[in-house]
């Protein structure tokens, strides 16, 4: 008990607007998005890869299941819990907690990147059949939406023993499903092992690139050698990872880290649905072989080259801003003072829309889908759910800087009236 004889305890807060639909929306998610990564796998193996068709192409039981698979899972999560201990990179702390405290972080992802590219050359050297990946698709996300279930579970059960000041605002209203899905406990740690952390940067992210590769050597053990498609494919998609793993510390101010829980939402997302659903255009090439003329593929290149440009450029101002706002490269940008004694840019490019890193996730996100040819919409399944993603979540940011700029907010509204699409939207 504390000095005022109240409860260490944080009582549930009934008044939380609930997200994502709610109760029923929430529900609905645990329900179907893990039976969309089964159906997206399973239809990306069919000739027809028809997303409407009737009746629809359902995996049988006998294929939803290996016993290697869980194995490889477990083992693939074990050494990138290994490589999160390595002593090497730096050490960041996080962003000041409710209680004053600020955790600190490995920032090694990049390190642990290079460590399974390294392993993965040699058991190429050695013979490994990485093209099974192919086989093992479903069997591998199977295991990985039973573990993220396990993993939310756990999580949700132990955010009962947390102290009040870790628990995340908006999952701790008392409902048992929005809580289990959302997550009642903010910054979740075994020890020094921070578990949201983890897999918001590393088994999923790195073993989406993983599953690519296994794509590309199952097309080279069909066909002799890759194709072009598969190549950009690849190129972009690693090119992503690596960029992510490379500016690591940047995710300790995201959303994810700073705000939401880690529930079943987070959990799945990144341990289920990153690699599985990310990897569809390399999955579907496999199944689906594509030409590409060399015009095309340039201008597909510089399409993904557009997109990464503003999506780096964008957010590296945005960092840099925060971390030294004297410093050259963004001191003469304009800004707006608010009520929290921050400022807002409104210059730069977050003076063109207020989500430039979006528009360029947007264009990159295209960029992978056009190899895939336009005779099936499965590869552009990816770019259509994100694009209605980056706009529900950017909904979710508005809401929160309102919350928090109050009037300031509305000034840069008002300053910078488009949101992601410049003139659009």
């Amino acid at each position: 008990m504390r000095a005022n004889g109240q409860s260490n305890r944080q009582k549930p807060s009934f008044d939380t607007e609930l997200e994502f639909g709610g109760v029923l929306g929430s529900l609905c998610i645990i329900i179907f998005l893990p039976l969309t990564v089964l159906f997206l796998i399973s239809v990306s193996q069919t000739p027809e890869a028809g997303l409407l068709q009737w009746p629809p192409a359902l995996p049988s039981t006998e294929q939803l299941w290996d016993p290697l698979a869980p194995l490889l899972l477990t083992g693939w999560l074990v050494f990138h819990a290994v490589l999160y201990f390595l002593p090497v990179g730096k050490v960041s702390e996080g962003l000041v907690l409710r209680d004053g405290s600020r955790l600190k972080y490995p920032i090694n992802g990049f390190h642990g990147c290079c460590i399974s590219a390294v392993l993965l050359v040699l058991m190429l050297g050695l013979g490994a059949p990485l093209g099974y990946l192919y086989e093992l698709q479903l069997p591998l996300a199977t295991s990985a939406i039973l573990a993220s279930a396990l993993l939310s579970l756990y999580l949700y059960i132990r955010s009962f023993w947390a102290p009040a000041h870790a628990l995340a605002l908006g999952g701790n209203t008392g409902n048992p499903v929005y809580d289990f899905f959302i997550g009642r406990e903010l910054n979740p740690r075994i020890g020094n092992f921070d578990l949201k952390y983890f897999c918001e940067l590393r088994p999923g992210l790195i073993g989406w690139v993983l599953i690519n590769l296994g794509m590309l050597v199952k097309e080279v053990e069909l066909r002799g050698s890759p194709s072009l498609a598969m190549i950009l494919v690849n190129c972009f998609q690693l090119l992503y990872v690596v960029d992510g793993l490379w500016n690591e510390e940047a995710v300790l101010t995201t959303v994810d880290i700073v705000h939401d829980g880690f529930g079943f939402m987070l959990v799945f997302g990144d341990l289920a649905w990153v690699p599985f659903t990310y990897s569809l255009q390399a999955a579907f090439l496999v199944e689906h072989p594509q030409t590409l003329t060399l015009l095309r593929a340039a201008a597909i290149v510089v399409l993904n080259g557009i997109g990464y440009y503003i999506f780096r450029k964008s957010n590296s101002q945005k960092n840099q801003f925060r971390r030294d706002p004297t410093h050259a490269s963004v001191s003469r940008l304009e800004t707006i003072a608010t009520p929290t004694g921050k400022r807002l840019l409104v210059s730069g490019w977050w003076g063109l829309v207020r989500h430039p890193n979006y528009l360029g996730d947007v264009l990159m996100a295209l960029a992978w889908s056009l190899p895939c040819g336009f005779s099936h919409i499965l590869p552009y399944f990816y770019v259509l759910y994100f694009t209605v993603l980056i706009i529900h979540r950017e909904a979710r940011d508005e809401r929160q800087c309102r919350a928090k700029y109050g009037p300031a907010w509305d000034t840069y509204c008002r300053r910078v009236p488009y949101r992601i699409f410049p003139y659009i939207y």
